[in-house]
């Protein structure tokens, strides 16, 4: 039935056909929740049970150690993976289950356009887009920060872009934590992770990143989809990018420092890579101060790619750019939640996990709050992508949390011994997707075969309850690293 082998296999009990559970075994301190379908299961890396099994053993745990529909292996915590820990009950943060491209996240623009109207200006549009983002592995900017100006950009986030002139205070409301996330810390951030980010700002990177243009395909939910602003056959912009070299450095600092510490604080790891410190340790609050600096990095970086793209949206048509909502998925965040009845306040780790917040929550939009909160799923360049929204029963399931995308089905390697990128261009254009990247061997190595089937997994996600479909995005131009 499964890709899993050992004795967590035999232990994986069907409780629903989207939820399985493994219950606590050896030193596992809370139970294994995985959200999939069977399919999804036996395409599944093999090591996405360990490694959340080998979560649930982490001191301060509370609920279960939790794997989303797209869940694939990662360094210490699968992508895809949620778990909280109390931090008055012993709990640690982990580098690791936050990852090494801290925010990374999605943005989506409403352009105000139709499908027509764009595929007009295809063309010239993706070469324009091409050549006003910085796109690629070292990819620098026109924005220079010297030490002043890099710890007001790691303290005050879009905030402090918009301040600078990228964008309008109008954006902040749709941006989790309002654009600027409080308790950043640039004093725990080491001078080699500034350095590496001194020119990154405004620059989208490699990988898996991108912005797209894309058309509103199928409307799902109606009434959600116009409180979204959202209609069949519109044009948005999706921007998908996080903290860049910064936050890559940050998490390798801090997970070496945290494997040398973790004797000292009586933990023993199951894995290098979940290096982890007591929440309440210096070193814990070292690392919650330097990542939401990262953070606030990452959210100033799409302001700023925001800023660039608008102005090619008005070069070609006039038009200006609204921001729907932005969104992180890469994070370690104190909020408070409901479990065993009572209300809790928990350091949520989501790596490749999609916050989803459901209808009520304050800290939404006003006129989102009676809605819920919109959650940006990435697809492929090749693929759909998706808008779903946050629901009430979503909260008590993973800690409304949500999958982030489709997640990878085979490694970077093994993509690109399968497929090459100018192949995997012209077979796109053939198909009316205007893809333009730096990297033949990037895009083979993002090919849409790499990836797991996202209509899969956003209905698994739906099924399951963690958030409901609202539309349905297909790729148009896609500006790739």
């Amino acid at each position: 039935m499964t890709g899993f082998t050992g004795n967590l296999t035999k232990g994986l009990i069907k409780v629903s056909d989207t939820e399985w559970r493994i219950a606590p075994q050896g030193a596992m301190r809370v139970s294994v929740v995985l959200y999939a379908t069977e399919a999804l299961i036996r395409d599944m890396d093999e090591k996405v049970l360990e490694q959340a099994a080998n979560v649930a053993t982490l001191p301060g745990i509370v609920g279960a150690s939790y794997a989303m529909p797209d869940a694939h292996w990662g360094y210490g915590f699968p992508i895809g993976g949620v778990a909280a820990f109390d931090a008055d009950a012993g709990g640690v943060v982990s580098a690791g289950g936050v990852g090494f491209d801290i925010s990374c996240g999605v943005r989506t623009l409403h352009t105000g356009l139709d499908r027509a109207t764009v595929m007009a200006a295809q063309q010239g549009l993706a070469r324009v887009l091409y050549d006003s983002i910085p796109v690629g592995v070292g990819s620098t900017g026109a924005i220079h920060l010297d030490r002043r100006g890099m710890d007001a950009m790691l303290t005050g986030g879009a905030a402090w872009a918009v301040r600078e002139g990228y964008g309008r205070r109008e954006d902040l409301e749709r941006i989790e934590e309002r654009g600027c996330i409080a308790g950043a810390d640039p004093g725990q951030v080491s001078e080699h992770a500034k350095e590496r980010q001194r020119q990154e700002m405004g620059t989208l990177g490699s990988g898996n990143h991108y912005l797209e243009v894309q058309v509103v395909a199928e409307i799902d939910d109606p009434v959600t989809a116009d409180a979204f602003g959202l209609r069949r056959d519109a044009v948005v912009v999706s921007i998908h990018c996080g903290s860049r070299g910064l936050g890559h450095q940050i998490g390798t600092d801090y997970l070496k420092r945290m494997v040398v510490a973790a004797p000292k604080h009586g933990l023993a790891l199951p894995d290098r890579d979940l290096a982890c410190a007591p929440i309440h340790s210096a070193l814990g609050q070292a690392y919650l101060g330097a990542m939401r600096a990262g953070i606030n990095c990452a959210l100033a970086n799409r302001q700023i790619l925001t800023h660039l793209t608008r102005r090619v949206f008005t070069e070609f048509f006039g038009t200006d750019l609204t921001l729907l909502y932005d969104v992180s998925h890469n994070t370690c965040k104190l909020e408070e939640h409901r479990v065993d009845g009572r209300l809790r306040k928990l350091y949520v780790h989501r790596k490749g996990a999609t916050r989803a917040f459901g209808p009520g929550h304050p800290d939404l939009p006003p006129d989102l709050r009676d809605v819920g909160q919109p959650v940006l799923i990435g697809g492929t360049m090749g693929t759909a992508s998706y808008i779903l929204v946050g629901t009430e029963r979503g909260a008590d399931l993973a800690f409304a949390s949500a999958c982030h995308g489709a997640g990878r089905a085979l490694s970077r390697h093994a993509a690109t011994k399968r497929w090459h990128g100018r192949a995997v261009q012209d077979e796109l254009a053939r198909r009316g997707i205007l893809v333009r990247s730096p990297s033949a061997r990037g895009l083979a190595e993002e090919a849409p075969g790499a990836y797991k089937d996202v209509d899969e997994v956003v209905s698994a996600a739906e099924r399951a309850g963690l958030a409901r479909r609202v539309a349905r995005l297909e790729p148009l131009v896609c500006i790739k690293g």
